[in-house]
């Protein structure tokens, strides 16, 4: 266990709590009430805002700012937080902004997620984990995603829209539903274009779960069912299927539709 570094040139706030082996770079500014965790490293002019609660082993980049007050014009300025796990990545400009009093009052970031340049995830939005957000990929306020997605470059998702687990959004989209899970969306206003199979191989699905969510997107999509009648037969025909049954579960608990 080592002590924090802390370069002198940074600005430390009040009531401020540092974990053993981080560090703290040059021109860094860490607002009072904040919460860091073990062996993080903060380059130099990263921006940490009031109320943020950090893990460990985050990897702050020059000029990242997190935790700052939100642009949601009805903010009153109130005790809302920033609530972030462990062994994230924030490049250059990427902005994550803390909660609203109206929208629950937290953002929350899980683990070693990937947060690339300009970046952005609004407030009261909810990241999973192991998740990527390529150049310039933004969340609006109240967005949930979930674990394994990736946000392609530029792409833009709409407030309280859902991306789903091992969602992949390319590059240049706008999402103004909810992204399906294993399923690749595509475009402005965005289309889907299938299961993901090489992403999801590559995360270790077996030969028999791909097989599976391909034939459930086909069932869905491709066989001219009806929505309500596909997902019934699939809640039949891949009742011990957990991969299917989370999609069919993912699709009747949407408020918003679905990409399609």
């Amino acid at each position: 266990m080592s002590d924090p570094v802390i370069h002198p040139t940074a600005v430390i706030g009040q009531r401020v709590t540092v974990g053993s082996g981080t560090v703290v770079g040059p021109y860094c500014v860490i607002e009072d009430d904040v919460a860091i965790g073990s062996d993080c490293q903060f380059m130099a002019s990263a921006y940490i805002g009031r109320y943020t609660q950090m893990g460990d082993r985050n990897k702050v980049f020059p000029f990242a700012t997190i935790g700052v007050q939100p642009q949601d014009l009805k903010f009153g300025g109130g005790k809302t937080t920033t609530v972030i796990g462990d062994d994230n990545v924030f490049r250059e400009q990427c902005a994550i902004h803390r909660g609203t009093e109206q929208g629950g009052g937290q953002t929350t970031i899980g683990n070693k997620n990937l947060f690339m340049v300009s970046s952005h995830v609004a407030h009261d939005c909810e990241v999973a984990s192991h998740t990527i957000f390529s150049h310039a990929a933004t969340l609006a306020g109240h967005v949930h995603v979930g674990s394994h997605a990736t946000i392609g470059a530029y792409s833009g998702v709409h407030q309280f829209c859902r991306v789903g687990d091992y969602a992949f959004i390319g590059g240049y989209s706008v999402i103004t539903q909810d992204a399906l899970p294993f399923v690749k969306s595509v475009g402005n206003r965005a289309k889907i274009y299938g299961i993901n199979n090489i992403g999801l191989e590559r995360l270790g699905f077996t030969e028999t779960e791909v097989k599976n969510l391909k034939s459930a997107y086909r069932t869905l999509f491709q066989r001219q069912l009806r929505l309500i009648d596909a997902l019934e037969k699939l809640k039949q025909d891949y009742a011990s299927c957990p991969r299917v049954q989370y999609l069919v579960k993912f699709i009747e608990t949407s408020e918003r539709g679905i990409v399609r």
